[in-house]
């Protein structure tokens, strides 16, 4: 077999070892355009769960590698005066021309043929090779040679970045926040040899802009950060090497493999240097080939294998890193958070580490992080306990005159088991246990303000008498029963009115006993949709007073709160963004425009509603799809509501076109909330795939939200909330008289749950590097 690798740097070293070994009679061969010491850039970092499986394929170039390693434990967070250490991270940091030079030394040993200096432009030269291997880079000319079969998305991130090295001795994987006259600038710094650190700067573009860093050379940079970090470097010099300031570029590809070619490392995608997961990706890119290729029968069958079984993890990583990059983007937001919950931001930014996470690994943290939550809460008025505070989870929160006991709520969630929008006994049963189950805020489901106004036959409604009556008594037992206030949620299905329920086909059109259907402008949902009829003044002046009828309905139902639904293509909705909204008068166009009629639904709510009770609005805050609604424009729209009275925004995504394309995910609709709210300065709702307790308390923490709204989880376990207060030890929740044998049960036995499962957790964790190695070099007591 012929084997031809173009790059050689980890990826393509790392290939042609583990190909070989599998193949001793093999004629490898890896051809490296720069000479075999030249390297760029100063260390790499790997976890130590990467070194494990580098462990488990070449035992002696990780042999070799650990050798080189500095390893460290700490996670050192430097802002605003203040130092944050969290430790029990396991990482590791070398050299990134000791790491060639070791891989190149066991490629030789095992026969592979080195060949440097040599570029190569043309895979022609390779006709005779059964393997063509790609792993030329971040600027891959082979990827872009074939751009039309590989079909790469390059997405140019805004921040500017240079990496230089120091140096300047580290004990931790340090990030400075640090203030300016022109802005903010980041440093991301970690050791990986004696002597010798890795300085990642990087700054917004017009913070570059302001402090004069346009058209510097390397050592003109280098002595401007050396200026701004000096305090930190403590006399040490910045070193250079092609310390050229830059964007990242987010690569993603949508094939990897050309007929006997594959892209591997960051030819193929590459992840941002805020996760250190680079050079991580592209060896183990090269694990998998080799593992498709031992597998396989074909060299044909192991590229597709490798493809296939690979992505899922590369995209995964990718999502992290663009989580992670998102976050240092707009650092500005967090600028003013308390040290403490920055740097818990900071630690939490890219989900993969959570508040239950850190609480085994820095307790003294997670306990500054809770006390400095406290304060917040005890400065808005409640007199909580600070020295020995609840979760973030179970802290009050007021909107208004309402006073909810916990953060835990209920999301909105569609039943479509009303008839005649007539909520029945059903509905007193689902939102009446979840309500004694615990959580803070219930929702009800999208309530319509008319017949017409449904999604469904199913849907419920509040435009009648018999219709008041029975949410009357839904609410009424709810505040009997709990400590839970309760909120009604009111919308128009617009143009995705008249389908089927939900398990018969979600917003496809009824077959029959449909109703008309109406929308900002007429454009069916499906092709073999209704067309909705485009709103006259008429008919919007209608809906309007539909609206506030039902509001009126819903105060002599005793309601708490109130939330208007703008999202997800229905009616209002459909006026917000421009996907929907093709209109030529005042009710289309720009923002503001598209903005005016449901701002007049939500004024003419405001106004019939009790000026004491609060009110919510539910935006999709991106549309996922191009040319639809942003983040950016989410902030104009919650600062608009905001203007209009709105107490709380309620961030949803998507669902307003059939062509979207979300990016699903663990709280994968968070970063929006935390937009809208650190940005319009309103308080928020976040809801989207989050399915635990730990995950509330991670996003409360951070500052990313200030309710957190739960669907499944809630549907499947109606005392989610009180098993989490057990969890958590949060004594104060309500419980009804006639369950608190069980209160009092899950309370004792939670503790010697929790105890155990804290302690397999510690047990099953490794010990890292780090840990090991300070064991190892630890002195021996004296006799």
């Amino acid at each position: 077999m012929k084997i031809a690798i173009i790059g050689g740097g980890p990826a393509g070293l790392y290939a042609a070892i583990l190909l070989r070994k599998q193949r001793p009679n093999a004629e490898i061969c890896v051809y490296e355009r720069n000479r075999a010491d030249d390297t760029f850039g100063f260390g790499v970092v790997f976890s130590d769960a990467t070194l494990d499986n580098f462990e488990k394929y070449d035992p002696p170039s990780y042999r070799r590698i650990t050798q080189e390693f500095a390893y460290w434990d700490d996670i050192a967070v430097h802002f605003r005066g203040t130092v944050h250490r969290v430790g029990g991270n396991g990482f590791c940091g070398c050299s990134r021309r000791k790491l060639l030079l070791i891989l190149q030394e066991r490629a030789r040993e095992l026969g592979v043929a080195l060949h440097f200096e040599t570029g190569i432009d043309d895979e022609a030269q390779f006709a005779d090779a059964d393997l063509v291997v790609l792993a030329d880079g971040i600027n891959s000319r082979f990827r872009e040679k074939h751009v039309d079969h590989f079909q790469p998305e390059v997405d140019i991130r805004a921040n500017m970045f240079a990496w230089m090295g120091s140096t300047r001795p580290l004990d931790a994987f340090t990030f400075i926040f640090q203030e300016t006259e022109w802005g903010p600038f980041i440093a991301h710094a970690y050791q990986y040899e004696a002597g010798r650190s890795t300085w990642i700067f990087e700054t917004d573009p017009e913070t570059f802009a302001r402090a004069g860093l346009t058209g510097l050379d390397e050592k003109q940079s280098a002595d401007r950060m050396a200026e701004i970090f000096g305090w930190f470097l403590e006399g040490h010099p910045l070193l250079i090497n092609r310390s050229m300031w830059r964007n990242f570029p987010m690569i993603r590809s949508k094939r990897w493999v050309k007929d006997n070619m594959v892209l591997l490392g960051d030819a193929k995608a590459t992840a941002h240097f805020s996760i250190g997961s680079g050079t991580k990706l592209a060896m183990e890119d090269a694990i998998a080939l080799a593992d498709a290729m031992q597998r396989t029968p074909t060299i044909a069958a192991a590229l597709q294998q490798y493809e296939q079984g690979r992505r899922e993890e590369v995209e995964k990583t990718q999502h992290a890193a663009d989580v992670s990059l998102v976050w240092f983007e707009h650092v500005d937001r967090f600028w003013d958070f308390d040290p403490v919950q920055f740097a818990f931001g900071v630690m939490t930014r890219a989900k993969a580490i959570t508040y239950d996470n850190l609480t085994l690994r820095a307790p003294d943290f997670v306990a500054e992080v809770d006390k400095a939550f406290a304060k917040q809460v005890r400065a808005r008025g409640f007199n909580v306990d600070v020295g020995k505070p609840a979760a973030p989870m179970f802290q009050p929160l007021r909107l208004r005159e309402m006073e909810l006991s916990n953060r835990a709520v209920v999301s909105p969630m569609c039943m479509y088991s009303a008839k005649e929008g007539m909520p029945g006994d059903f509905h007193l049963v689902h939102y009446g246990s979840r309500a004694i189950g615990g959580a803070g805020l219930i929702f009800t489901e999208m309530t319509c303000v008319g017949r017409d106004a449904r999604i469904t036959p199913g849907c419920a409604g509040l435009w009648n008498d018999e219709q008041e009556a029975a949410w009357r008594r839904i609410v009424a037992f709810v505040h009997a029963n709990s400590a839970a206030k309760f909120a009604l949620q009111l919308g128009h299905a617009g143009r995705k009115g008249a389908t089927k329920l939900m398990w018969d086909g979600m917003d496809r059109p009824l077959e029959e006993g449909g109703w008309d259907v109406v929308s900002a402008s007429p454009i069916p949902y499906f092709p073999d949709s209704q067309v909705p009829r485009e709103m006259d003044r008429a008919a919007m002046d209608r809906v309007k007073a539909a609206f506030v009828a039902a509001v009126e309905r819903g105060e002599r139902c005793g309601f708490d709160m109130l939330e208007l639904h703008c999202a997800h293509g229905y009616l209002l909705a459909s006026f917000i963004s421009q996907l929907t909204n093709e209109r030529t008068d005042a009710y289309g166009g720009s923002l503001e425009n598209r903005l005016r009629f449901p701002l007049e639904v939500f004024e003419a709510m405001r106004a019939a509603w009790p000026a004491h009770k609060p009110m919510s609005v539910r935006i999709s805050a991106t549309d996922w799809a191009e040319g639809g609604i942003t983040g950016d424009d989410a902030v104009l729209i919650a600062r608009a509501f905001a203007e209009a009275g709105v107490d709380l925004i309620d961030v949803s995504t998507g669902q307003t076109v059939r062509d979207a394309q979300p990016v699903y995910g663990r709280m994968f609709q968070t970063p929006f909330s935390d937009q809208v709210r650190n940005e319009a300065r309103v308080a928020t709702m976040c809801v989207g795939n989050i399915t635990t307790a730990d995950q509330i308390n991670t996003i409360l923490a951070a500052g990313r939200a200030d309710l957190v709204a739960l669907g499944r989880p809630h549907l499947v376990d109606p005392a989610f909330t009180m098993k989490a207060a057990a969890w958590y030890g949060a004594q104060d929740i309500f419980c009804p008289p006639q369950y608190l044998p069980g209160k009092e049960q899950i309370f004792r036995n939670s503790v010697r749950d929790r105890q155990d499962f804290d302690d397999l957790k510690i047990k099953a964790k490794p010990r890292t590097r780090a840990e090991l190695k300070a064991e190892a070099t630890k002195p021996l007591a004296a006799e």
